[in-house]
């Protein structure tokens, strides 16, 4: 028996082992959530020192996703293999580090955790076929995209347009939807959002959102084609209102301090990616639209 067929009859091993990759990505993608947001800046560093004919700043060691190995941010010893180990070498080490005890950010656990489950999640509904290894793609893309959305407002398009034209691609083969419905998709996406930006632009004198927002919602139309949008917009308009006001009354959020859509946009995209048809259903069953 090949592995592929142990795998597609035993879907108990197969989700076991999709959550386990997933903890391993989840530990790449925070590596993924730290650096990328750094190089950006490095690169924009270099295009404006090009740009105003200066001299380009002094090359330093290299700084990519690869490069340099993983260390303490606080004492910068490396970080060995076994002390890299998704969840677990956090729960060993108790959360510090273990050459100057150093608190070691509890975001990173949680991340790989997240990963795991989504993976898993993912495995558990669309079970063994291409439909869950893209789909694992998107998913690993949406919590990097997401993460990093909270921490600098930013949807880099890094990651963003290639799924984005991998959607489309994959209409082609109707893995998610048709390649009509994902070509409008993607143009209503974007253009949906845009317009409520101008929109919202013209009544304020505000942007009320970035132009990555219009491209991670064009994702969506792309992946599973216009008919989600509505409950992709529905499902993140309404946790961000509630989560948005929550952080104003309970937690003294500075209400002229923006808080980033592209969280809520990723939660709900991919809600709708696993049980976007059922949530259609019980909308329209109770609207009796």
């Amino acid at each position: 028996m090949t592995l592929a067929s142990l795998l597609q009859s035993n879907p108990t091993l197969f989700i076991t082992l999709t959550g386990i990759l997933g903890l391993i990505t989840g530990s790449f993608l925070n590596v993924v959530i730290y650096r990328l947001p750094v190089m950006m800046e490095k690169s924009w560093r270099v295009q404006c020192h090009e740009f105003l004919e200066m001299e380009p700043p002094a090359e330093q060691e290299p700084f990519n996703l690869i490069l340099p190995a993983s260390r303490c941010p606080h004492c910068q010893t490396p970080i060995r293999p076994y002390q890299n180990i998704p969840v677990i070498s956090y729960l060993l080490l108790r959360g510090k580090c273990a050459n100057c005890q150093a608190p070691i950010a509890i975001r990173y656990p949680i991340i790989e955790a997240l990963t795991g489950i989504a993976s898993a999640l993912v495995a558990w509904r669309f079970g063994f076929g291409y439909e869950t290894l893209f789909a694992l793609l998107l998913t690993w893309s949406l919590i990097a995209l997401s993460c990093i959305d909270i921490d600098h407002q930013l949807l880099p398009d890094d990651i963003t347009q290639p799924m984005l034209w991998l959607g489309m691609l994959l209409s082609l083969f109707s893995l998610y939807s048709t390649p009509e419905e994902s070509i409008i998709g993607a143009i209503a996406g974007y253009m949906t959002l845009w317009t409520v930006y101008q929109a919202f632009k013209l009544l304020t004198g505000k942007e009320g959102m970035g132009y990555g927002d219009f491209k991670l919602l064009a994702l969506f139309g792309a992946w599973l084609g216009w008919q989600m949008l509505p409950v992709i917009i529905l499902l993140s308009s309404l946790v961000g209102a509630v989560v948005g006001i929550s952080m104003i009354l309970f937690m003294k959020h500075d209400h002229a301090k923006p808080i980033p859509f592209g969280p809520y946009l990723a939660a709900a995209g991919w809600l709708a990616m696993l049980w976007g048809d059922r949530i259609n259903q019980l909308y329209l069953q109770y609207t009796g639209l």
